[in-house]
């Protein structure tokens, strides 16, 4: 290779590394972080009367958990949604358990697109009754030799989930249209990483208390702080 051309490649190889830092910090993004509070004095929570199939679904108390409030008044179960913010939804099976006639996890949140694994952990009969408009809503019953059904959820939409075999066992599936999501923790934290910069309204949802939104500005590598504060309703 003649000077020129050592000189070229030196300017080429300038040139693709100053592109794929470009890209590397473009696709960081920012982070949304915060706790979603109860604004008030908690319920307690509600013990559940279990009626059927004792020997499995009375081995351990249960409690209503349409609202789950912990210690520091942070709310567990919440979903946090960052509307309008674009990325690679990468839907896959996500799995969803009745394990001690509960449903594991309560509030299941995922990309629209994505294929939910009901699994039967309990041995015993189970029904899926599932409450949509934008997806076909199923009802079908899964007795202990069918371990798994699959359904694809393709359209964005919260579903209500309930079990005609066991009438205290309901859940919610998320179905989002952004891979930007979270749900908070027993302390009513979140976090939502690699946000790519911009502003953005943040909406939380909470099967009993309804949602609220917030505008948030992301910064690329920083983190945005947006904190919520939910009453009851009416």
């Amino acid at each position: 290779m003649n000077k020129f051309g050592v000189v070229l490649a030196a300017c080429a190889g300038v040139a693709l590394s100053m592109t794929v830092g470009a890209g590397l910090a473009s696709a960081a993004g920012g982070t949304i972080s915060g706790t979603v509070k109860y604004d008030g004095t908690a319920p307690p929570p509600r013990k559940v009367e279990v009626t059927k199939d004792k020997e499995v679904c009375a081995l351990h108390p249960h409690f209503e958990e349409d609202l789950v409030v912990g210690s520091g008044g942070g709310i567990e179960n919440a979903v946090v949604i960052v509307k309008g913010a674009k990325g690679d939804m990468k839907p896959g099976d996500v799995k969803f358990e009745q394990k001690g006639c509960d449903y594991v996890p309560h509030v299941l949140a995922f990309p629209a697109g994505s294929t939910v694994d009901i699994i039967n952990s309990d041995g015993i009969l189970h029904n899926i009754h599932t409450y949509s408009t934008k997806n076909p809503s199923f009802n079908m019953a899964q007795p202990k030799f069918k371990k798994v059904i699959q359904r694809k959820i393709d359209q964005p939409e919260v579903i209500k989930v309930t079990c005609d075999a066991h009438g205290w066992m309901h859940a919610w599936w998320v179905a989002t249209d952004t891979p930007y999501f979270a749900v908070t923790d027993d302390k009513g934290n979140y976090s939502i990483p690699g946000v790519p910069p911009g502003d953005y309204q943040v909406e939380v949802w909470q099967e009993k208390l309804g949602t609220e939104d917030q505008k948030v500005d992301v910064k690329d590598g920083a983190t945005a702080t947006s904190n919520f504060s939910l009453k009851p309703k009416g």
